[in-house]
C-alpha cells in the first residue's frame, strides 16, 4: 500500500499539548478522515437507496414476485 503525506495548520497552543501529552498525531488524523470517510460513503448510498426505491416503487409486487420465482427456477 502507497502512501502520500497530507498536512493540516494546527493552532500553536494545540501542537504544544501534543508534545507535552506525547501524543503523535497522525494515528489520529488518519482515523478521523477514515471515519468521515465512511460517514460519507454511508451517505452517498442512503440516497442511491432512496433513488432506487422511489423508481423502483412502481413495479407491483406481483411482478417481483414472479421475477424473484424466474429466477430461482431458471438456477
Amino acid at each position: 500500500m502507497g502512501y502520500v503525506t497530507v498536512s493540516a495548520k494546527v493552532p500553536k497552543r494545540l501542537k504544544e499539548l501534543l508534545d507535552r501529552y506525547n501524543i503523535k498525531p497522525g494515528s489520529i488524523i488518519r482515523r478521523a478522515l477514515e471515519e468521515e470517510v465512511k460517514r460519507r460513503m454511508l451517505e452517498e448510498l442512503e440516497e442511491l437507496s432512496r433513488e432506487l426505491s422511489r423508481e423502483l416503487s412502481h413495479i407491483p409486487d406481483e411482478e417481483v414476485v414472479r421475477m424473484i420465482r424466474e429466477d430461482r427456477e431458471g438456477r
